[in-house]
């Protein structure tokens, strides 16, 4: 098919590369999208009278037939059309003729980008969410079956305060479930339809914005039509940047365990299968998959940066320039979710070895301890912590377990509350469960061939 914009010259060969780049092989991602925001305006158009029952059920059909297609990989995308909303019209005009060519009344392909991108982005944070439950569950599964095994605390990477491996695994668990919640915080920010915006300025067609938006299962209508525009890109941006806080705290956590997992620390062993070797050492196992999380966490985080770069200076109303957000939130949003789901692989295999934790709790460990215990006796902090530290050589050490349980106040090793943390986790789960059933049953409703998740 012809592009959509396509009047009476060709394009140049070079300036179409130029203008496409990627995009078209991106737009994979997009297919099913644009298939439920499309199906959404035609029964619109059908609404106001734009089409009739008959020929809504041509193109709904033909949607139907593009979705079977696009699950098995043979709804192909190429350079000429520019991206799969010109392949997905191109394929309606082709089977159903001049009703194909209806389908994009009252339409921009700005909308229906955006729109595509808001269905894309509505579920995507859902399926980060779900991958972050998963890691955060994993963690918590450490915590539980370690809550004995005691771990020398650190500050400055030096030996500090007594604390356990359950607390250290726990505190990477509740990181995740704060940055999940978050995220689902912003998914009210994306359950809204910017469809019916056109090119930023509306139509002069009755459009019920109101109707196709619930049709897609959003809470709302973006209703100024010119921000629906001017979101593009924000939007993105703010989702990235949840993506990047993830990132960043597994990042801490592999760089933990590339530290504790060193032969001269040996408080957990990796396993085997998530490590790879060297080709000229032949005793390696390398911990590659740590490194590359620390590596893929600035890639995220430039995924954020790329979007903000490109949109922090465009005028209102549409640019070209927006296309180029494209890429870095589709490659932001695959890395976060593998990160999470790798991680989570990685902690369910550790290997937690209680003798070489126990023995790494030196007496040093105990100097605090010691000089609360003057404190109880009835001296003063300061005089205590001094004495303390000018005796260090008789700071003796205890028993590291039982250590643990001195310590009561809320959230230490030992009043660690699991059960708030399982607690919180289960919430976040179910508020993800019921969300992605509604938007599965909502898919379906519209488009009989898409009873499941677009991405």
């Amino acid at each position: 098919m012809a592009k959509l914009w396509q009047k009476n010259y060709t394009l140049d060969s070079m300036m179409e590369h130029f203008t496409v780049r990627n995009d078209y092989v991106y737009d994979q991602e997009l297919v099913l999208s644009d298939l439920i925001g499309s199906a959404a305006h035609a029964r619109g158009l059908c609404r106001i009278g734009i089409l009739s029952e008959d020929e809504l059920d041509m193109l709904l059909s033909g949607l139907s037939e593009i979705a079977a297609m696009r699950k098995s990989n043979s709804f192909p995308i190429k350079l000429s059309d520019e991206d799969c909303h010109t392949a997905i019209e191109g394929f309606l005009t082709e089977r159903s003729g001049t009703v194909g060519k209806k389908i994009h009344t009252g339409r921009s392909r700005n909308d229906q980008v955006q729109t595509a991108l808001r269905l894309y982005m509505r579920e995507a944070v859902l399926k980060l969410s779900s991958a972050a439950v998963g890691f955060a569950s994993s963690l918590i599964d450490l915590a539980k079956a370690n809550v004995s095994v005691p771990m020398p605390g650190r500050t400055h990477m030096q030996i500090a305060m007594p604390s356990s491996v359950a607390l250290w695994a726990l505190s990477f668990a509740e990181e995740v479930e704060e940055e999940t919640a978050m995220l689902l915080d912003l998914y009210k920010v994306l359950d809204q339809s910017p469809l019916g915006s056109a090119a930023s300025y509306g139509v002069t067609l009755p459009l019920d914005r109101e109707y196709t938006s619930s049709l897609m299962g959003f809470s709302r209508v973006q209703n100024n039509v010119l921000y629906a525009n001017n979101s593009r890109g924000k939007f993105e941006a703010i989702f990235l940047d949840h993506a990047e806080y993830l990132a960043l705290t597994v990042s801490k956590l592999a760089q933990d365990l590339m530290l504790f997992t060193l032969p001269e620390f040996g408080y957990f062993s990796l396993p085997r299968e998530l490590c790879t070797g060297s080709s000229i050492m032949p005793q390696k196992k390398n911990p590659d998959g740590l490194e590359l999380a620390r590596s893929r966490t600035a890639l995220i985080a430039s995924c954020s940066m790329r979007v903000k770069s490109i949109i922090k200076a465009l005028p209102s109303g549409y640019n070209r320039d927006f296309q180029d957000t494209k890429e870095p939130l589709i490659e932001g949003f695959r890395s976060t979710e593998e990160l999470l789901l790798i991680m989570s692989e990685m902690i369910s295999k550790l290997e937690v070895h209680p003798d070489r934790l126990i023995a790494a709790c030196t007496p040093e460990l105990y100097a605090t301890d010691r000089v609360m215990e003057k404190v109880l006796s009835g001296g003063n902090f300061r005089d205590s912590y001094k004495d303390v530290g000018l005796n260090l050589d008789k700071v003796e050490g205890e028993d590291p377990v039982a250590s643990l349980s001195k310590r009561t106040s809320i959230g230490t090793a030992g009043n660690l509350g699991i059960e708030k943390d399982e607690k919180w986790l289960s919430e976040l789960e179910g508020l993800c469960s019921a969300k992605m059933e509604h938007l599965s049953s909502v898919y379906s409703s519209l488009i009989p061939g898409i009873s499941e998740v677009i991405i």
